[in-house]
């Protein structure tokens, strides 16, 4: 244990310094017995003191009961991200087409469900595109209460923020419009073409409701301010802008002074925490966008990519830390930070704990926002072929602890599973693209983004234990390739639909399926997309946007339908005449390179081109910066068969007890598992219907603990489900 050799403080004297600061501080007075808030508590640990389930019967643990939503949509490959939470013994959580269900926590038996798009339209096709209007993916919901018998449920389906009446599932009539705000509205600025949506829960601090959002990433993204809502009356108590306006503190840092008025993004997508004693809430934001090219952008980019601490009751900036200058390689901060307790020099230090895409944390004190331990600003690559590209000179570098995931990819470090002409294939391409620094700027040769774009770290977060200053952090070990092309600004003077279409899917879409629409990352292919949408049914999906789908209604009527024409392969309609319609010029619009997609480096057989692990878990030790254990997560069963312990892509974090457990999902192979905290040692798992890409809850009800997970597959290109599984011990006879 490193910090202890230095001579500074004796061994006895630490452990007892240890034992206090976990018996006394007030963080640690917490029962942590429930799950009433996304992720267990507003702290973000993930953490639960029940221990009826321990590392002794872990193993005896079977199905108390299931619940399906029966509204999973195959076809669109729909997903449950959703951490529920668990109130006066009602389980409350969102299904695949974002409706909010009550269920007995002891049983699954539901209690009611409300549908966002029901009775509003006896339409048939006003109810299609309701449907679609009201898709996101959601992972949770919000709970407050006054004590009394005011008891309030928030979620976001689509653009509308929802008020519940806890007890049946009905709208509360005085919040908003009848119980609704449209989150185009209070953004200071016309966003209503815009795409926003919120697909992680808020959070309450006393009687205020605090959100983020999910915006584009293009050029035509929102802004991605924070705002803050009465959780009574649902009107706008505060807003920051994280994209700061004239006469606000960063406002001077950004070259282009009338940025503000046009770019987007720099939101807060992954959730926040919450320090109430102190009245603190800690908020992670994304890139600005466009996430690849800064041209429009000049400057650090604040406050993207940003550890915000603000004043919860006001939205007053009390602090903020960037963790990546001037963001071109989509580095959002994937997570909530985490508050946590440390010990460094034989001093108690309350700080949190901010996991990151590329695989560093930055541990920083929770009052002032300075790094616990050094962050060096060191020197990257500063050439880049863009044109109007200035990039950062220096990033920031945790000294402590070390990354949790690799960041470099070398030929020493390709997938070697496979056979040699697979082999030389990656070998081949690796040679023609940047790489060995993770901050080796984009490239029209093309970029390795390792770790990827989703992760290091994502949006599941990691668990920590304050009994032991431990953290818990799964990660994507999986590089990506980001290939930046030129776009073609201009019309030609005459275009057909197929023309134009092609020409606006360029610019639009090709970023997420790529220049021959066969798909990239997680995005789907387009390919035979006429057997799935006739063209209404298409144009409503461009204008109403569906799961990681932003809607289109920036481009015109017109532009749609040229869109749907290329990408529906209409041979009719592709042949009439594009009539070009005079728009308001937007040079911030205008952008000069876009890419060709979320490209994973994969090899012919479609593994990752890195050597396995490509998905782990880590246990560190915040207090010394050591690594207790890292384990591979996950397993592709052919490789198993063959003795190859390999890992998979996991989406979903972990929850650690103190009966011993830390329990995840998360993996593409439909399987929940639960490991020795101390050891790493594999303890149990179970199948799940289809893969459970969540976070479990922990809750403990009519003298039985539960542990429950959302299964809803669909990423991965594996199938998609409707249910939520709880385990638990059998009674005793």
């Amino acid at each position: 244990m490193q910090n202890f050799k230095n001579g500074k403080i004796p061994l006895f004297m630490y452990l007892l310094l240890v034992i206090s600061w976990v018996c006394c501080t007030p963080a640690e007075k917490q029962e942590y017995k429930n799950w009433n808030v996304y992720g267990g508590t507003k702290d973000a640990m993930h953490y639960s003191t029940l221990t009826a389930i321990d590392t002794n019967n872990v193993n005896h643990l079977a199905i108390a009961w299931t619940y399906h939503t029966n509204d999973a949509d195959t076809l669109l490959h729909s997903q449950i991200q959703c951490n529920p939470i668990v109130v006066d013994g009602i389980l409350y959580g969102t299904t695949p087409k974002m409706k909010m269900f009550a269920l007995d926590a002891a049983t699954g038996k539901q209690q009611w469900i409300f549908d966002p798009g029901a009775k509003i339209s006896a339409d048939t096709s006003a109810q299609t595109r309701l449907m679609m209007a009201f898709s996101n993916t959601g992972r949770g919901v919000t709970y407050w209460t006054d004590g009394k018998n005011d008891k309030r449920l928030f979620y976001t389906a689509g653009d509308q923020l929802i008020c519940l009446q806890a007890a049946n599932g009905k709208p509360a009539a005085d919040f908003g419009n009848n119980g609704r705000i449209d989150l185009h509205d209070g953004l200071d600025r016309d966003v209503k073409d815009k795409f926003i949506t919120s697909n992680t829960p808020g959070i309450i601090y006393k009687d205020v409701l605090i959100i983020g959002s999910r915006v584009a990433e293009d050029a035509t993204a929102a802004p991605g301010h924070i705002r803050a809502y009465d959780v009574r009356t649902g009107k706008l108590r505060w807003i920051f802008h994280t994209i700061p306006q004239p006469g606000e503190l960063g406002y001077e840092t950004w070259e282009g002074k009338e940025a503000w008025k046009h770019l987007g993004g720099a939101n807060c997508w992954a959730g926040m925490s919450l320090d109430e004693a102190k009245g603190i809430v800690f908020i992670p934001t994304g890139s600005v966008s466009f996430d690849f090219y800064g041209g429009k952008r000049l400057g650090p980019d604040l406050f993207g990519n940003c550890v915000l601490a603000l004043d919860a009751a006001t939205g007053k900036l009390i602090w903020h830390y960037q963790t990546v200058h001037h963001d071109i390689w989509d580095r959002d901060l994937p997570t909530a930070p985490v508050l946590v307790n440390i010990i460094k020099d034989g001093k108690k230090i309350e700080a949190l704990a901010q996991p990151s895409k590329t695989g560093f944390i930055f541990l920083l004190d929770r009052t002032t926002g300075k790094p616990v331990y050094p962050v060096e600003e060191k020197p990257v690559p500063t050439e880049s072929g863009l044109t109007g590209e200035k990039i950062a000179a220096t990033q920031p570098i945790p000294t402590f602890p070390k990354p949790f995931a690799r960041q470099s990819l070398s030929e020493a470090d390709l997938n070697n599973l496979v056979g040699d002409s697979s082999f030389q294939d990656i070998k081949k391409r690796l040679a023609g693209y940047k790489t060995g620094n993770i901050f080796n700027p984009p490239s029209k040769e093309g970029t390795v983004i390792f770790p990827g774009f989703d992760g290091g770290a994502e949006w599941g977060g990691p668990a920590y234990d304050p009994a032991t200053g431990i953290l818990y952090v799964n990660a994507n070990e999986v590089p990506w390739v980001l290939k930046m092309v030129d776009v073609k600004e201009k019309a030609a003077k005459e275009e057909n639909y197929l023309a134009a279409g092609k020409r606006l899917y360029t610019l639009n879409c090709m970023s997420c399926h790529g220049p021959e629409r066969k798909g990239s990352g997680n995005y789907p292919s387009l390919i035979s997309v006429n057997k799935k949408y006739n063209d209404a049914r298409f144009l409503q999906l461009l204008r109403s946007g569906r799961g990681m789908m932003p809607a289109f209604n920036h481009l015109s009527e017109q532009e749609q339908n040229a869109v749907a024409a290329y990408i529906l392969e209409d041979k009719i309609k592709q042949t009439q005449k594009f009539i070009h319609e005079q728009k308001a010029d937007d040079a911030y619009m205008h952008l000069p390179y876009t890419n060709t997609g979320y490209n994973k480096f994969l090899t012919k057989e479609g593994y990752p081109a890195v050597k396995p692990p490509w998905g782990t878990l880590t246990a560190i030790d915040l207090n010394t910066g050591e690594f207790v254990w890292k384990e591979t997560l996950g397993d592709y069963p052919e490789l198993k068969a063959r003795g190859i312990h390999a890992g998979t892509e996991n989406y979903g974090g972990p929850v650690v007890t103190a009966g011993g457990l830390l329990f995840i999902a998360a993996t593409k192979d439909n399987k929940i598992r639960a490991f020795h905290k101390r050891t790493g040692k594999l303890l149990w798992e179970a199948d799940l219907p289809v893969s459970g890409f969540a976070t479990p809850a922990v809750y403990h009800v009519k003298g039985k603990q539960f542990i429950v997970i959302a299964c809803g597959g669909g990423k991965l290109k594996t199938r998609s489900g409707d249910a939520y599984v709880a385990f638990a011990l059998p009674d005793k006879n």
